[in-house]
């Protein structure tokens, strides 16, 4: 790929991200789950944005898992268990300002499946 057609696709990608986090934030109660998706894996965490903490993080590649629909919503449902073990049970979802659809729709879709309200 030519390098001003993917430094243009960061740069857009950064304004939409710009443009959701102007509107979310996540505390202690209702945090704010972002996901991160790369060409090979799904990460995600869940954010306390008033103290600056991660309060519980999940890790595709450690799980062995690839960045597809059907490894995204088992990413979820491990995710969906520790926000569970931590009493989390509502949150606000952060796309990171990728398109909602694909990996990142399965992946929220799998939240919603495992209990958790976005």
């Amino acid at each position: 790929m030519l390098k001003s057609i993917q430094r243009r696709k960061n740069r857009v990608r950064a304004k939409r991200k710009a443009r959701v986090r102007g509107k979310i934030s996540g505390n202690a109660t209702l945090p704010r789950v972002s996901i991160f998706k790369s060409n090979k894996h799904v990460y995600a965490q869940a954010i306390d944005d008033v103290a600056g903490v991660t309060l519980a993080s999940i890790d595709g590649r450690a799980m062995g898992l690839k960045a597809n629909r059907e490894d995204a919503k088992k990413v979820a449902t491990a995710f969906a268990d520790k926000l569970k073990e931590k009493n989390i049970e509502t949150v606000v979802f952060d796309r990171n300002g990728y398109l909602y659809h694909g990996v990142v729709a399965s992946f929220a879709d799998a939240l919603r499946e495992a209990g958790i309200k976005l």
